[in-house]
């Protein structure tokens, strides 16, 4: 892929750390924005991302100063991968404005704030490539995270607007959605529901893997590929789409 710079937000761990590491292993230069800075540092020195910057994503002044640190230190990004997100859960009728602000500021407005700050360089340039890690949530319904559902509705809807805004250039937009995938973040949400209704843990993750009809947790790496198949020179026809990464769960 050559000497290219990325940004990944949400780098400091799960798909983000898998997709740093696997820009990296391809020659890109990448830059990992969390909030974690011993999680980031770690990222760093292991090899998997070449710099470390770190902002809440949903602070579009932090963001502005972090982007333009990482361009100070490795140059114009020609990649954008979009990875910061988090998922609350609740029934809609104890979904209060509270949860419903965070899942949509941090799921969908920080994706339209990064964004923001780093196409028009893109588009001066005429390349790049934005990738949303979105979510099979952003495909179909799920219960008890409609706050998250939305915001993933809206990831999706904005790749697609900005795919056929920017089809001219040099750039395009892309989201990844994958399915329930092996993550820190995964395994905590299922201590929650085994804590909850009282079922075993390895009862837990089963139920999880029942919704990906190969019945299995998605890896991080399997999302990671996609990314860097999107990132890659013979992706340029592709804009616009949202690829499920979920066994077949949603086709």
């Amino acid at each position: 892929m050559g000497a290219r710079h990325a940004l990944v937000t949400g780098g400091s761990g799960g798909i983000g750390a898998a997709i740093a590491r696997g820009l990296s292993r391809a020659g890109v230069a990448v830059t990992v924005l969390g909030r974690n800075t011993a999680r980031l540092g770690a990222i760093v020195a292991a090899g998997d991302a070449a710099f470390q910057v770190e902002a809440d994503v949903t602070d579009e002044a932090a963001v502005a100063s972090a982007i333009a640190a990482a361009e100070a230190r490795l140059g114009a990004l020609a990649i954008l991968v979009n990875g910061a997100g988090a998922a609350e859960s609740a029934p809609f009728a104890r979904t209060t404005r509270s949860i419903w602000d965070r899942m949509i500021a941090l799921n969908l407005t920080a994706t339209f704030t990064v964004t923001q700050a780093v196409l028009p360089g893109m588009l001066a340039r005429d390349v790049g490539r934005v990738i949303n890690i979105a979510s099979t949530a952003g495909l179909t319904g799920y219960p008890y995270v409609a706050a998250y559902v939305a915001a993933k509705h809206g990831v999706i809807g904005l790749t697609r607007a900005l795919a056929r805004e920017t089809a001219r250039s040099g750039v395009t937009v892309n989201a990844v959605c994958p399915g329930y995938t092996e993550t820190e973040l995964l395994m905590q949400s299922m201590a929650k529901v085994a804590q909850r209704t009282g079922r075993t843990a390895a009862e837990v993750r089963a139920s999880f893997a029942a919704a990906n009809p190969q019945g299995r947790l998605v890896a991080p790496e399997e999302v990671a590929a996609a990314v860097l198949f999107l990132c890659g020179p013979d992706s340029g026809a592709m804009t616009g789409q949202a690829i499920a990464v979920a066994g077949g769960e949603v086709m």
